[in-house]
């Protein structure tokens, strides 16, 4: 751990985050789910999706945009797709909903295709990818929202960094799950940055008048990992969704409009495997590609060739056992927070 961090065991985190949402107006259910989710994320060690959203999510629930109550409703549906309404619901509570009705759909039409519009942040895209892989079937997430990081060649954001996530199931191996944003670091870990109180790498971001800065207090706009091939798949991510749903997030900003409120419009999908070829067999090649991957010759500087899924794998693994580390930035607003509400903090081990 780095001077500060305490560790607080999994079940005392969830068990601390369900009640805060719980306190804030989330029915036990849904306060449940985004406990899980964010947990889960700062399990695996990817902690700029984990907890240190709770004080954020707060301040989003006083500021009216998003939306505890929310009215969350089919708009459009067929045998294979769907479009949910989410009325500005808490990400993780209306996306997991997609991702079980798009597993349904999947298992009767060989796929579930869902839109969402109108949702919020929603985590850790990957938990939702995994939900199909779960059920022996490939799962993709992808999310968008207004702009927050620069295009290939501009110097202020027109885009956004937006994530995708890929999952599928393995037989002796765990799952492969890619779950990454297109710009070079996930915006969460400028805020775990700050957090943690130590600066970006030169490269991450832009400050407000176009800079290269390394003050995660300053940062204006994210940059694309791989220049113009991030910068393009998050464009198109925009058109994939959000022009879909008839919500464009980009298009109000770029014209000189306003930026509209936490918001994010998203897709989920869950493909049935069986309607395409025998699931185990499918599932030993799969295995046969990871074993073959992990034998090649390794580069100079590496132990090992790892997979997608496989370092969150085993940071899983050690983070149940010895419990999860937080910043001591975090504490103290997770503390701030707990004042407020009249909840206690969880105990540190």
């Amino acid at each position: 751990m780095t001077q500060g961090e305490v560790r607080v065991a999994p079940k005392a985190l969830r068990e601390f985050t369900k009640q805060v949402f719980v306190e804030v107006g989330l029915p036990p259910e849904d306060a449940g789910i985004e406990a899980d989710v964010l947990v889960w994320a700062n399990l695996r060690g990817v902690d700029s999706h984990g907890v240190l959203r709770i004080p954020q999510y707060v301040a989003s629930i006083e500021a009216g945009s998003m939306n505890p109550n929310a009215n969350i409703r089919v708009e459009k549906e067929t045998a294979a797709t769907l479009l949910i309404e989410a009325d500005h619901a808490f990400g993780p509570v209306v996306t997991v909903m997609a991702m079980r009705r798009a597993v349904e759909k999947a298992k009767q039409v060989g796929i579930g295709w869902c839109l969402i519009r109108n949702t919020t942040h929603q985590g850790a895209m990957g938990y939702y990818a995994l939900m199909a892989a779960a059920e022996d079937m490939a799962g993709l997430a992808i999310v968008c929202s207004p702009p927050n990081m620069a295009p290939y060649g501009a110097r202020a954001a027109g885009v956004h960094n937006s994530p995708i996530a890929i999952a599928v199931p393995a037989k002796k191996h765990r799952p492969l799950v890619l779950d990454m944003a297109t710009s070079v670091a996930a915006g969460g870990k400028v805020f775990l940055a700050a957090d943690k109180g130590i600066p970006l790498p030169l490269g991450w971001a832009l400050d407000k008048d176009g800079n290269p800065t390394t003050d995660p207090k300053q940062v204006a706009a994210l940059l694309p990992f791989g220049g113009a091939k991030a910068s393009g798949l998050a464009l198109m991510f925009e058109c994939l969704s959000s022009l879909m749903v008839g919500n464009p997030l980009l298009e109000s900003v770029l014209m000189g409009g306003e930026r509209k409120r936490s918001t994010q419009n998203s897709v989920v999908a869950a493909i049935n495997i069986s309607m395409f070829t025998d699931v185990e067999e499918y599932k030993a090649h799969v295995d046969n590609v990871i074993d073959g991957i992990k034998a090649l010759p390794r580069a100079d500087g590496f132990e090992e060739i790892l997979v997608p899924g496989e370092p969150e794998d085993r940071v899983h693994e050690e983070r149940e056992r010895n419990g999860i580390p937080l910043p001591k930035g975090t504490v103290r607003r997770l503390q701030e927070v707990a004042e407020k509400l009249g909840i206690e903090m969880p105990a540190a081990l």
